[in-house]
């Protein structure tokens, strides 16, 4: 065999990692941001390829120890480079500066639907549902919630307490009483406050939403909002909002482009607090509250070659079997 046949043959198998190659979300869950930057495939590996006056800059992916690729303003993709991405379970994520919006995402066949039967199981049951909207509000406030509390309840527990952190913030800045507005169709008629928090929130919508796609949860199975493709991406960003958008809105009332400066200091706070890997581990607890994620005895249900059936009364059954009667 020539030694090209062989370095081919080593490349394929490199191409079509293995169960036991691909690394678990919970141990290893990574996020990568680029732009400016062409991202191919050669015969090594995919690669970022960086125009510099010195000339070509390469700087390959560790594509196998990725769950998820950014791509950022000015970037491109090829066709084989996207397909490797995809052959190692990597979720690419098109996104706006800094990551902070997320306009489309590509799912390989690998990810794994653990985090997304987690999701729709406590959605769909009406107790679990309420269960998970009121770990959200003790998580946000630091508080315990009254054993029997509705979900209306909990949406008038969670105004006031809004009510409440909007009027200490403008106390702080010595600006006058806020009230909450958004209209999109007068946008440029917000005054600095609201248009500061508007696109913040917007920002830090962006990062939640890429988090959801990289973990495989649907964006739209909500346990507090409903009705829009958003519903679980709006549940998730209000668990940050009081420590990230809120205050940075209030500090920019005196800015004459507020808008642009939420977008710029919300992007740089972002990196400081690492929000990305917080984002997944706060989900992971909200679904499944009593699995250890770290717990290495767990299998690693990430790839595709983990396929199961579904039986209502036998549970879970293996795939790749013919269950047709043998007298039939």
């Amino acid at each position: 065999m020539s030694t090209g046949a062989r370095n081919g043959d080593a490349r394929a198998r490199l191409a079509a990692p293995t169960l036991a190659m691909l690394p678990k979300i919970a141990d290893s869950l990574s996020f990568l941001y680029l732009d400016l930057v062409r991202i191919v495939q050669d015969d090594t590996g995919v690669c970022a390829q960086i125009e510099t006056k010195r000339g070509t800059d390469t700087v390959y992916l560790p594509t196998a120890a990725l769950s998820c690729v950014l791509l950022g303003p000015g970037t491109s993709i090829t066709a084989r480079a996207l397909s490797t991405l995809a052959r190692h379970g990597t979720t690419v994520v098109c996104t706006g500066s800094g990551g902070v919006r997320a306009y489309a995402g590509i799912l390989p066949d690998s990810l794994t639907t653990t985090w997304l039967e987690n999701q729709a199981r406590a959605w769909a049951d009406e107790d679990s549902r309420l269960d998970v909207a009121v770990r959200m509000y003790e998580q946000r406030f630091g508080t315990d919630v009254p054993a029997g509390t509705t979900l209306a309840q909990l949406r008038g527990m969670e105004g006031q307490r809004m009510k409440s952190l909007y009027k200490l913030l403008a106390q702080q800045h010595g600006i006058g009483r806020f009230r909450r507005n958004y209209h999109p169709d007068q946008w440029d008629q917000q005054d600095p406050v609201n248009l500061a928090l508007s696109a913040a929130n917007t920002c830090l919508y962006g990062v939640v939403h890429a988090a959801l796609l990289a973990m495989g949860c649907s964006p739209a199975l909500g346990f507090v909002h409903a009705g829009t493709q958003h519903a679980f991406v709006y549940d998730v960003a209000d668990l940050y909002k009081a420590e990230t958008t809120l205050p940075l809105a209030f500090a920019l009332h005196a800015s004459p482009n507020p808008d642009q400066e939420a977008r710029r200091k919300l992007r740089d706070g972002f990196r400081l607090i690492k929000l990305l890997p917080r984002v997944v581990g706060d989900i992971q607890a909200l679904l499944s509250p009593d699995t250890d994620t770290d717990d290495d005895s767990e299998p690693d249900r990430r790839s595709a070659d983990m396929v199961h059936l579904w039986d209502p009364k036998l549970g879970v059954l293996p795939a790749g079997v013919n269950y047709s009667p043998e007298d039939a």
